[in-house]
């Protein structure tokens, strides 16, 4: 059903084997097997550099009109259909796609079942997840996907640490019988994979401790807005517990599976986590040293704008401007305001009410003027 995307990941595993042979690993040792798992991961994760990039910066970005999108929904809670309309309109103005930060998982995930898939497939002997059934002769015999019936041989009679690349720590007990020899047992593939999957669910906590200490550390800053209104608790209780998911329960998810993953699958989990945790904090320092710099460019445009010490303020407004300001100051209406313009003409303009004397006497040479 999924075969568009077992055999472009058994043909790039394969590809990379091959290159590692050349280069002068044994052809069929298990590390030359376990590093084309790795190298597998790598130009996966190569791959879907520029969409992880854009998936931080968007979040990043998200954070920036956090503020803009919580005001709209207070203005409009009562209207649905206009909340949505302006949401868009803030999201256009952004230039921010909420789809973008979910793409790399979207990518991931059936890549991450399709190399399950391609590992496990290697071992056919048994009936669990779906497997035919075969018996040892024919599950030798059988090619996968783009691996032939050699590859499989060596695939299954390859070592790491003495244990198959294929075996994981619940492997039935029939599917024992798919390798040549009876040198490992279920405590040695233990004592192989519950190392991985230890590091896989540090690296997961690392990650996400990582995450949200910046995430808090910005909002110190005020460079991240809070959640505010009305909604504002919830909010807040929803993102302590996105957070208590992502460093906890996806941890601790990872040791609770980790019996049912095989042990290349387990290498390829390791190397996609190794890689996050760098890529991470490469492109969160790029993106900071780009904001210092935009930071940077607009202190430099203040001060070339802002006069000079001790120079005099240029001010642009009209004189009418002024007289108007002027009285406004002094906590007129607009209405007051031409009250008292025409009263300036009428009475001294020591006996005006609080109001700029200088004001008010060009007020009151302006009505002057008007009446000839």
């Amino acid at each position: 059903m999924l075969n568009f995307i077992y055999y472009p990941i058994s043909a790039v595993m394969r590809f990379w084997r091959e290159v590692l042979t050349f280069a002068g690993m044994p052809h069929d040792s298990g590390v030359t097997w376990l590093l084309a798992i790795v190298l597998l991961t790598a130009t996966v994760k190569a791959i879907l550099t520029y969409p992880t990039v854009r998936s931080i910066r968007s979040s990043r970005r998200m954070q920036e009109i956090t503020p803009k999108i919580q005001a709209v929904r207070e203005r409009y809670k009562n209207d649905k259909t206009k909340l949505a309309e302006e949401t868009q309109k803030i999201y256009k103005e952004a230039g921010f796609n909420p789809l973008a930060s979910c793409l790399p998982m979207l990518v991931q995930l059936p890549v991450f079942l399709g190399i399950f898939h391609v590992i496990r497939s290697f071992n056919r002997t048994g009936t669990q997840f779906g497997a035919p059934g075969l018996t040892v002769e024919q599950n030798r015999e059988t090619a996968n996907y783009f691996f032939t019936v050699d590859d499989v041989q060596s695939f299954l009679d390859a070592r790491i640490f003495g244990v198959p690349l294929s075996s994981f720590m619940n492997m039935p007990a029939e599917q024992f019988r798919a390798f040549n020899d009876a040198s490992f047992g279920r405590p040695d593939i233990v004592m192989v994979a519950v190392p991985f999957v230890i590091l896989i669910a540090l690296f997961t906590h690392l990650n996400a401790r990582y995450t949200l200490g910046r995430q808090k550390q910005r909002q110190a800053s005020g460079k991240q807005a809070a959640p505010t209104g009305d909604n504002a608790e919830m909010m807040a209780m929803q993102q302590n517990m996105m957070g208590s998911m992502m460093l906890w329960v996806m941890p601790a998810m990872t040791i609770a599976t980790g019996f049912i993953w095989p042990i290349g699958l387990l290498a390829y989990m390791l190397t996609n986590t190794l890689w996050t945790f760098v890529q991470t904090r490469l492109t969160y320092g790029v993106m900071d040293r780009e904001e210092e710099k935009e930071d940077a460019i607009k202190r430099e445009k203040a001060q070339a704008t802002a006069p000079a010490p001790g120079a005099r303020k240029v001010d642009n407004r009209t004189k009418k401007q002024r007289r108007q300001d002027a009285l406004r100051n002094q906590g007129s209406t607009s209405a007051e305001v031409q009250e008292l313009i025409d009263a300036a003409a009428e009475q001294p303009v020591q006996d005006l009410p609080a109001v700029d004397r200088a004001a008010a006497q060009r007020a009151r040479s302006q009505a002057k003027k008007k009446r000839k």
